[in-house]
């Protein structure tokens, strides 16, 4: 029995170990099917996203357009060579053979990979449109260029060379920190992304949707094919309220009278300075719609194109350039002289500190009551003495002495009229606060008062020793000295304003968004700012004061304008010599009309031009004699895509070894496909009319 039991247990343990190890082997066959065949999909699937890199496909950027469609900033395809940062890694001497082929030095092809926003199997570009030969060489001796590609790219083009350079702006490659910010609304490395003007405030609109190419890069991280391609969307045109030829116009007499000026000689204030500068502004009153906006000196936006040189900034920078990338009609600010009686007169009518037919005798000078020293008395800027006169004629002939006379008495009445009647006034007019145009860079400027001085003194106590508003401050505020600083687009927008009957307007810079089709998907309408309230009395007495700038014998303007035809074309307009320490005066002058139902008004202001009729009163009649026979119609809103068809057709070569094809992609990368087999390099690129 013993020796029977002992044979069970052993035949039974073996019985066990066999089914045990049936079980194991069953499991293990079930385990590779399940890994082989059911779960293979996803197996094959995870081993594809490790071998592929999703790179993002750049958006061609929206064209900017006139009102008349004329495109103002195009695009061009061009060839970008890039060098990935991984192969350089692997082939250091492809570094230097890069630099030799453009002609840079090695240190700048190490500092662009050094500083790429690109990821190590992207291609950092090195050089922006290089030759067809130079890609070319670099297809033929591929072995020697490893990691280094030739890609077709848009750039920016500006076939009316400097024209509106300060309204367009430029471009210029995203920033790192600007792409940590726009990552989530699509950005990627490499974009274009607006740095002035409206390709900066209207960047979302130009930008587009940018497309992505998955690529299949081999085990060493070489890209061997396209896996998946998706297209980009271009961004939308942008149509701005410019017009072309308007704009043409007022860049060239406003840089041939600064030329002028320019250390030339003048009987009264001697020799001008070399830094004459000047910036016009014209404007729709009835909309606050710009026409044509003008700053010199200018600066060709193309010089940023591919990246500003070294040298091109360190010219625009110098301070013999007298900074030409300053907008001067929105950034710069200057003391308006007698252009700023428009709010000293609407506030002592609109108030009632004086009426239309309030008589003041102006005797020369203005003497300040109960006043010792030597500034107790003022004169007349040009030593002229009107005897009595009303506030149209002390408009008409910009009398300073009855200015003074309108500041006293408010000074002396604060209990009845408040202490900044003439601040508050002008506050509605805008000065003082920006006034919403859709461009970066503009300043607020600023109007002289007793808070102000108070704010100043305390930030700046040696500049601005005194806290106190004396009444000699009141009466240089009253007809524009002091500390009050306005831009010429506020000049412009005061003065339209008061044209339109008192509607201020937040001025427009742009009319709409037109898509590739030609239809206007975005406009952007006029916006209501304000209103300044003016009896029709009050208006037409100072209304009476401007035209007779121009017509009355004794208007500052009646001698610029001799010979204008005032029974048919009637304009209004006021002169500024706003004094400056040490220095020759800013000229101001502005206009509108034709009456009575103004349409334009035009500003322009000189620095350092001297008196308002001489020095800018001759380029704002210019101005309006281009417009009398060439008035800025409306908008054509896509007529001329549709007449012209949707798409631009650019040409570009076929690179040696490759078969010849055709691609509608606006930015096309010559690669190998999946397969390994050679694709076809694009010999001709189509853009829509939104790229």
């Amino acid at each position: 029995m013993p020796m029977q039991s002992k044979k069970v247990s052993l035949s039974f343990r073996a019985r066990l170990l066999g089914l045990t190890g049936l079980a194991l082997l069953g499991g293990l066959v079930a385990r590779l099917y399940a890994l082989q065949v059911l779960e293979a999909p996803s197996f094959q699937q995870a081993a594809v996203q490790n071998s592929t890199r999703t790179v993002a496909v750049p958006a061609p950027r929206g064209l900017i357009l006139s009102r008349e469609e004329n495109v103002l900033a195009g695009n061009k395809v061009v060839d970008v060579l890039g060098l990935s940062q991984y192969e350089a890694t692997l082939h250091p001497k492809v570094e230097g053979r890069v630099a030799r082929l453009l002609g840079i030095p090695v240190s700048q092809v190490k500092a662009d990979l050094r500083n790429s926003v690109y990821s190590t199997y992207v291609p950092t570009p090195i050089g922006s449109n290089i030759s067809q030969v130079t890609a070319l060489y670099v297809a033929e001796h591929s072995s020697e260029f490893p990691g280094v590609t030739t890609t077709f790219e848009t750039q920016r083009t500006y076939p009316y060379g400097s024209t509106a350079a300060h309204v367009l702006g430029y471009v210029g490659a995203i920033s790192p920190q600007q792409l940590a910010k726009l990552a989530s609304k699509g950005y990627a490395p490499g974009d274009q992304i607006g740095l002035a003007g409206v390709e900066a405030s209207y960047q979302n609109y130009l930008h587009g949707t940018p497309g992505s190419e998955k690529l299949v890069v081999n085990s060493f991280g070489q890209e061997v094919g396209v896996a998946s391609r998706s297209s980009a969307k271009p961004g939308g045109d942008l149509q701005l309220t410019i017009s072309l030829p308007l704009q043409q116009y007022v860049d060239k007499v406003l840089a041939q009278r600064v030329n002028q000026l320019q250390g030339s000689y003048n009987s009264y204030f001697g020799k001008y300075s070399n830094d004459v500068t000047g910036a016009a502004v014209v404007e729709n009153v009835n909309s606050g719609s710009v026409l044509a906006m003008a700053s010199y000196p200018t600066y060709k936006p193309s010089q940023w194109v591919g990246g500003i040189s070294y040298a091109n900034y360190a010219k625009l920078t110098a301070p013999a350039a007298h900074n030409p990338l300053l907008n001067r009609a929105i950034s710069g600010v200057y003391t308006p002289g007698s252009t700023f009686k428009l709010a000293t007169s609407s506030a002592a009518l609109q108030d009632g500190l004086l009426t239309p037919t309030t008589i003041i005798n102006d005797t020369g000078k203005f003497v300040i009551p109960n006043c010792s020293g030597s500034f107790c008395s003022l004169h007349n800027s040009g030593g002229e003495t009107l005897g009595p006169i009303d506030i149209s004629t002390a408009i008409s002939a910009s009398d300073d002495v009855f200015f003074y006379t309108l500041g006293y008495r408010f000074y002396t009445q604060q209990s009845k009229f408040g202490a900044t009647p003439i601040q508050n006034m002008a506050a509605k007019y805008g000065w003082g606060s920006p006034t919403g145009i859709a461009l970066p860079g503009e300043a607020a400027g600023m109007v002289d008062s007793p808070a102000l001085r108070k704010k100043l003194h305390a930030l700046n106590p040696k500049a601005y020793p005194y806290n106190t508003w004396y009444v000699a401050d009141q009466l240089e505020m009253s007809f524009g000295q002091g500390l009050t600083e306005i831009s010429p687009l506020q000049m412009a927008n005061a003065y339209a304003t008061f044209a339109n009957g008192g509607t201020r307007y937040v001025p427009r810079i742009a009319e709409g968004v037109v898509n590739g089709s030609g239809k206007l998907v975005k406009r952007f309408a006029p916006k209501v700012a304000g209103h300044v309230p003016l009896s029709p009395s009050v208006r037409a007495a100072i209304l009476a004061g401007f035209e007779g700038v121009i017509s009355n014998p004794l208007g500052t303007a009646h001698g610029i304008f001799a010979g204008w035809p005032e029974s048919s074309y009637t304009l209004a307009g006021k002169t500024g010599t706003a004094s400056v320490q040490g220095q020759v005066p800013n000229a101001w002058f502005v206009a509108f009309g034709p009456e009575p139902n103004p349409k334009y008004v035009v500003v322009v202001v000189i620095k350092e031009g001297g008196f308002g009729d001489t020095g800018s009163a001759p380029v704002v009649r210019q101005i309006f004699q281009y417009l009398k026979t060439h008035p800025v119609g409306a908008p054509t809103y896509g007529l001329k895509h549709l007449a012209a068809g949707s798409t631009v057709a650019l040409n570009a070569p076929a690179k040696s070894g490759n078969k010849q094809g055709t691609s509608s992609n606006t930015k096309t990368t010559k690669k190998t496909s999946v397969s390994g087999s050679a694709t076809t390099s694009p010999t001709k690129t189509t853009i829509t009319s939104g790229g």
